[in-house]
């Protein structure tokens, strides 16, 4: 049987929607916050919310940061990603960096699985060395990273031509 809606929403079914969407996945406090807005409560109501919720547990920056670091390692993507998206979603600073040095990741290794997966031969020519640094460039790996992976790979720089 559908549930009725009232057209007022209330702060105990904000509360009840906020559990409902962390019962779904971690969200960061500013997105669960832009939810319960977006879904007709004001502003005050929603940032009260979810700091209750934050304070019992049920809603955690460093969790969320957590989960999304592991998910997105796991995707192939680099560093410089992965602290974009967090930003995005508004996570202190202090968490992205705790999250990230969390994962204990060699982001090295982990550039150059990356282009091992995508690329079946290391790079030949300018071009094609050229493509594959874009590549993980867009992934989000460092400049170093990338250097290192494509090294690993037995390609030669572009500078190598001497």
């Amino acid at each position: 049987m559908p549930r009725k809606r009232s057209s007022e929403p209330t702060a105990q079914g904000g509360r009840e929607t906020a559990l409902r969407l962390l019962s779904r996945r971690e969200h960061a406090a500013a997105e669960l916050k832009y939810k319960l807005v977006r879904r007709g409560h004001d502003e005050s109501t929603a940032a009260d919310i979810v700091g209750q919720l934050a304070g019992a547990g049920w809603q955690s920056d460093a969790r969320y940061a957590g989960m999304l670091v592991r998910s997105r390692v796991e995707q192939g993507y680099g560093p410089l990603r992965i602290r974009a998206e967090l930003e995005a979603a508004r996570v202190p600073e202090s968490e992205i960096r705790a999250a990230l040095d969390a994962a204990e990741v060699d982001w090295a290794v982990r550039a150059a699985s990356v282009h091992a997966r995508k690329f079946r031969d290391a790079a030949r020519t300018p071009a094609e060395w050229q493509k594959q640094y874009r590549h993980l460039a867009m992934r989000g790996f460092e400049a170093a990273q990338i250097r290192a992976a494509l090294k690993r790979s037995g390609a030669h720089t572009p500078d190598d031509a001497d």
